[in-house]
């Protein structure tokens, strides 16, 4: 049964012993931060957290709750999405690419349910009053620091949304996107949009910039949990996120039409914000802000969004993240986007067996790939295509290892990378686009990227000499240990 709403979700991880409520007045301005952070880093990333009693820049309570590290724990992110273990979705999304059509009847029969199942992904209209719309604020009335948005680090320049659903449409084919961009609010009714350049909702703006068209935006802070992750997924531009959450929820999305734009958003959504980017107006300083790389991205200028109407449910929640030095909440956002996106990539680059991008790498720093190597240079062959693959164009380092290493242990992965290099034969650089938080690179956007081949090395390779066998012991003495284990009481305690 998919979670509808984020009361749902917040029941839900009650439900499991993982939802912490605080009745403390906490300020908004770096202490929720504060205490996120502590939480966030503790072991398996801590509980999910309620704050009941948040308070805003002028020492009121807001009337809006604040919940934050939702998804920030394995079983979480399984939650949100339905499934015991993120990779049931891509076995889901394998079977569905191996749509050969069977022979004979009974086989070709056999193969409507999963057709069946693809035609309930597209989302749906909602009719009479949504629940997002029950409260609204337009002209005067729209305050937006009367809502809990967080300042989160020392240095950022104002308060930011960190966990919204920004919604826009492609000009020219209609397409409509999805996206989770920071958002920093510069007053009572407006907001700086950011959007960094290699992302699809960017394009939309540039598109219709350049035709002098005032671009209508969306702003959507929570709702159903499939949702609010897709957001952050990294689809292809011809791909509708809500689409895409219907198929994580394995029902549809239900959408509204927005009230002052002609845009659609989620019915079910705590709270939006509707409005629009006039091109003529200059763009607008935004930043600086502490973000999830561990460091200050530096201010820059973005985009201004006028705020025309402020949506929201009765007794509405704030839904928010924080990011920060690794580990935090959005390891377990990109951990789900590593384990269902997999299928996708091994689509192109078959030999692929795993890929693990760990904490400490946040993301586009450090992917180790597992491959089963067939000829020499097969693992250069895999860099060049995934620094061809969409968003993997921007990873700093590849680390390739052969198929029996188990990448999601970074440790062993390590281990087989530094014993199997000799750095001046297995190091490969190349230059190209890179993250735009990328503060080390040579220039803004565009720098070196490192793939290590760290695999078991051919003589066509100019290796000679024999490789060494790993170490391990047989099969008998480890079922014999095995059976005597509980005896010897060496359990960790």
């Amino acid at each position: 049964m998919s979670i509808d709403t984020l009361s749902e979700f917040l029941d839900a991880i009650d439900a499991i012993g993982e939802l912490r409520r605080i009745s403390e007045p906490v300020k908004v301005e770096l202490e929720m931060c504060e205490i996120v952070d502590r939480v966030s880093k503790q072991p398996g990333g801590g509980m999910a957290l309620l704050f009941e009693k948040p308070v805003l820049a002028d020492g009121t309570i807001s009337q809006f709750p604040v919940a934050i590290n939702l998804f920030g724990s394995m079983n979480r992110m399984a939650l949100s999405l339905g499934v015991k273990s993120l990779d049931e979705h891509g076995d889901r999304i394998t079977k569905l690419m191996d749509l050969k059509v069977p022979e004979g009847l009974l086989g070709k029969l056999s193969l409507l349910p999963r057709l069946l199942e693809v035609a309930k992904f597209p989302p749906r209209m909602k009719s009479g009053t949504p629940s997002c719309q029950e409260i609204v604020w337009r002209g005067d009335d729209i305050d937006l620091r009367k809502i809990p948005v967080l300042t989160t680090w020392p240095d950022d320049g104002g308060p930011f949304i960190t966990l919204p659903m920004v919604i826009s449409k492609d000009p020219k084919r209609g397409i409509r996107n999805v996206g989770m961009y920071r958002v920093q609010v510069m007053g009572k009714d407006t907001v700086a949009m950011h959007w960094q350049r290699h992302k699809v909702g960017a394009a939309h703006w540039r598109e219709m910039a350049e035709k002098g068209e005032k671009m209508p935006v969306c702003i959507g802070i929570g709702g159903d949990p499939a949702s609010m992750y897709s957001a952050s997924a990294p689809l292809p531009p011809t791909v509708d996120e809500f689409i895409f959450a219907g198929f994580l929820r394995k029902a549809p999305v239900h959408l509204t039409k927005a009230l002052t734009c002609d845009l659609e958003v989620p019915a079910d959504a705590e709270i939006v914000l509707e409005g629009y980017i006039d091109p003529a107006e200059a763009l607008v300083t935004e930043g600086p802000f502490g973000d999830h790389t561990g460091y200050y991205s530096e201010a820059d200028l973005y985009p201004l969004v006028h705020i025309t109407a402020v949506t929201m449910r009765r007794n509405a929640v704030y839904a928010a993240t924080i990011v920060g030095r690794p580990p935090m909440e959005d390891f377990y956002l990109g951990h789900a986007t590593e384990r269902i996106f997999l299928p996708l990539l091994k689509l192109t680059i078959p030999e692929i067996v795993d890929y693990h991008m760990p904490a400490e790498g946040v993301f586009h720093n450090l992917v180790f790939v597992s491959i089963k190597k067939e000829y020499p240079g097969h693992a250069h062959k895999v860099m060049n295509a995934m620094w061809g693959q969409g968003l993997m164009s921007l990873a700093k380092v590849l680390v390739i290892v052969d198929s029996w290493v188990n990448v999601r242990n970074p440790q062993e992965a390590w281990w087989v990378a530094l014993n199997n290099i000799d750095p001046e034969r297995d190091v490969r650089f190349t230059m190209g686009p890179v993250d735009v938080l990328d503060h080390a690179s040579r220039a803004f956007t565009y720098g070196s990227k490192m793939g290590l081949d760290a695999t078991k090395k051919f003589p066509e390779e100019g290796f000679t000499r024999n490789w060494p066998q790993v170490i391990e012991m047989d099969a008998a003495t480890r079922a014999k240990v095995d059976a005597m284990w509980p005896t010897l009481g060496l359990d960790a305690q």
